[in-house]
């Protein structure tokens, strides 16, 4: 498990295309999975669950389209 002290949809997207499937945590955000190289949403999720999900996919799908 990768623990970032601080929010950045850039790092995080990075780690997750990297190792493809595992768990993160993000101080302040809280634990997220990732699979298929790409975070999915929590059992009991909250409105910011929702967000940094949507703020990472989106920068993952950008950086895949940059390197096709």
């Amino acid at each position: 498990m990768r623990m970032f002290k601080s929010y950045s949809p850039k790092m995080v997207a990075k780690h997750i295309t990297r190792l493809f499937k595992g768990r993160i945590y993000i101080h302040g955000r809280g634990r997220y999975d990732f699979d298929r190289g790409f975070l999915v949403i929590p059992e009991e999720p909250q409105q910011h669950h929702y967000q940094t999900i949507n703020e990472v996919n989106q920068e993952i799908r950008r950086m895949r389209v940059l390197t096709d």
